[in-house]
């Protein structure tokens, strides 16, 4: 049992030690192992008699030790005994206040800073008596604790809510709509989310990549050409998380969106589509109107664009296209939540996965990359996300 402990590569080195002096005890007097092991004969005696009580236990057992609860007791009674410590330098009191001295924008003490460095905090914390001649290093040590990092910041923006109930009610229809959407793809119902991601660039690396090595990076090259940009516009399917179809070009203007809706629309012709999308001006234009006018053949007067009937404007354009009478319908997340469409997700994907260091030598390369993901994605990656938010309201 002593050996193969000794063997285990995980133990500190300090263990390993001490278990081969009481491995060498059993075949050697104390000075013996003292010398052998390159240690004093204070030492060796300090971990003999720190084991000696465990061994005189053991062999007043009736019956045998399980080998598993020797190990137990053997580790155990050759860790290091407790110790005081020091007494700290700085109270509970002092941490205290210098936490609270780390949450407050240092322009409230008057400091032409916007952002806290350690240095900083101990210089402020020192003039303002909080705990004279602390440094740096215990700062850092002191927020660390408390998981404090005064110099990260994270950008946010506040949904801009002027009917604080409609806005609720709104998110928590996209939220149960994603949560039933296996069951209304059972009985022939789309639940799928389409957005634009603009500006793709096809930038092509001077020099190649350098693969990675045992101990080091890849090296990626700085310097690049440009080739130019590609939108994307995909539609994902909330059910089983695939795409369904993308289009990628040059522009994403309104007779591109309702193009790439039209295109979807064929998959299933007959079925009833929800579409998740944002407040674009594009998701509610004309064209897109009248398409979904011709698709569930709506044979009213739609009107005249800024005049009249439901061409009218953006209102009376988004009262049409989200009625949940129709077979195509839209439903339109809150301005400033784009986060509440999962195709935001599959973007981050994209991005990580397909472009974020890749080289593209031409924006012909850059579609047929994009297309060619879609695919791999499909067969490789695809399933639904698990959306676990219920449509209660976010707080700050």
């Amino acid at each position: 049992m002593l050996r193969r402990l000794i063997a285990n590569p995980t133990l500190q080195t300090r263990i390993h030690w001490r278990l081969r002096i009481i491995h060498e005890l059993g075949f050697c007097s104390r000075r013996q192992v003292a010398l052998r092991l390159g240690h004093t004969r204070r030492t060796v005696a300090r971990w003999c008699d720190r084991v000696r009580p465990l061994a005189q236990s053991v062999a007043q057992e009736s019956g045998p030790v399980a080998v598993e609860e020797l190990e137990r007791l053997l580790l155990a009674a050759v860790q290091d005994a407790p110790r005081p410590g020091g007494q700290p330098l700085y109270s509970a009191e002092q941490q205290c206040r210098i936490v609270a001295l780390a949450v407050r924008k240092p322009a409230e003490l008057g400091l032409p800073i916007e952002v806290w460095s350690y240095r900083e905090l101990a210089i402020a914390a020192e003039r303002e008596g909080i705990a004279p001649g602390i440094s740096e290093r215990t700062v850092r040590r002191m927020l660390h604790e408390v998981d404090l990092r005064p110099d990260r910041i994270k950008y946010w923006e506040n949904p801009k809510i002027e009917d604080q109930a409609a806005f609720e009610g709104r998110v928590r229809s996209i939220c149960e709509l994603y949560h039933s959407a296996p069951d209304l793809l059972a009985v022939g119902k789309h639940v799928v989310c389409i957005d634009e991601k603009t500006g793709i660039q096809a930038l092509e690396r001077i020099h190649p990549e350098k693969p990675v090595l045992p101990g080091k990076a890849a090296l990626l090259e700085f310097e690049y050409r440009r080739h130019g940009t590609l939108t994307i516009i995909p539609v994902f399917e909330v059910a089983n998380g695939r795409i369904l179809h993308a289009r990628v070009g040059a522009t994403r203007t309104e007779i591109d969106f309702a193009q790439a809706v039209e295109e979807t629309l064929r998959q299933d012709p007959n079925a009833e589509w929800i579409f998740v999308a944002d407040q674009l001006n594009t998701h509610k234009s004309e064209t897109l109107v009248r398409l979904v006018a011709k698709a569930i053949g709506f044979a009213e007067d739609l009107g005249e664009k800024g005049k009249r009937g439901i061409l009218a404007n953006l209102a009376s354009r988004e009262s049409f296209l989200s009625n949940p009478a129709h077979r195509v319908r839209f439903v339109y997340t809150p301005k400033h939540c784009s986060w509440l469409n999962q195709i935001e997700i599959w973007f981050s994907i994209l991005s990580r996965k397909a472009l974020r260091r890749a080289s593209f030598h031409s924006l012909d390369n850059l579609r047929e990359r994009l297309l060619q993901f879609i695919d791999y994605f499909n067969d490789t990656m695809a399933k639904p996300f698990k959306w676990t938010y219920k449509g209660k309201a976010l707080q700050a």
